[in-house]
């Protein structure tokens, strides 16, 4: 499936114009047969927003995902979008993945919450694989930090996940984790890994882009470099079968021998 990769901190704290930037993405994304459109963490709002998060946030069937809906359907592809999602007095740091006839089919709350900033606004979420069916592939979903815990990508692992969608805001001084650990846990856990960032100064954050689609033999299929940008790659399920194959990581596990690990 052809993957696009939609590198942008839009306009913080103006969801009108963010969905006016995803909008020509989708477009772009569109027309270089993409089915599936990645964005970065809490894109629709902005990330270093403060107060402003709370107050933007929604249902997770509110306007926001309607209007989601709307262009996934007007450009048929499908969009894994980051936005800030209101239950209750809760607010979590949330992933929604829509079809591209405009279902929703999964939406994921951020379970590992990084630094105070995020423990002063969001929930934690409390389910750690959130998974749908899309064109051949089982797609999960996951957010920044999360992608950090072995544990976390190990569980859509054995879930069955084929292609793991990470919406991110990572920041300087962290671009090794971009770099270095994302291909290494797609390879360590045979999947396709999008790992999609924000980029720029925003508030008291630095966010360093270089999003990038991981395969399973770790090599990145597509990467960005540290301004905006759009970029494309194929998740093959082709390549992925005959990785999983050949590398035996998952069917020599020895799980007896990690309930010390819990």
């Amino acid at each position: 499936m052809r993957t696009a990769l939609l590198q942008s901190s839009g306009r913080p704290g103006s969801v009108a114009e963010n969905l006016k930037v995803l909008d020509a993405a989708a477009g772009r994304a569109a027309a270089a047969g993409a089915g599936l459109l990645v964005t970065p963490e809490m894109f629709l709002t902005g990330y270093a927003i403060g107060d402003g998060i709370g107050r933007l946030a929604e249902p997770v069937d509110g306007d926001f995902a309607d209007a989601v809906a709307d262009l996934a359907g007007r450009h048929g592809l499908a969009v894994a979008y980051g936005y800030p999602e209101r239950d209750g007095d809760a607010v979590f740091n949330s992933a929604q993945l829509v079809s591209a006839d405009g279902t929703r089919l999964a939406n994921y709350r951020k379970t590992h919450l990084f630094g105070r900033f995020e423990r002063d606004h969001f929930t934690p979420g409390g389910q750690p694989v959130v998974q749908a069916e899309l064109g051949g592939l089982t797609v999960g979903l996951m957010i920044c930090y999360d992608v950090e815990f072995p544990e976390n990508v190990r569980a859509h692992a054995l879930a069955g996940t084929d292609l793991l969608c990470v919406p991110t805001a990572q920041m300087h001084p962290y671009q090794f984790v971009a770099e270095s650990v994302v291909p290494v846990r797609a390879f360590e856990n045979q999947m396709y890994v999008a790992y999609v960032n924000r980029v720029g100064r925003e508030g008291e954050f630095e966010f360093v882009g270089l999003s990038v689609l991981a395969g399973p033999d770790g090599v990145a299929r597509t990467r960005a470099g540290r301004d905006e940008d759009l970029v494309v790659a194929d998740a093959d399920p082709g390549f992925l079968a005959r990785s999983r194959e050949s590398n035996p990581y998952l069917l020599d596990r020895r799980p007896g021998l990690y309930g010390s690990l819990g």
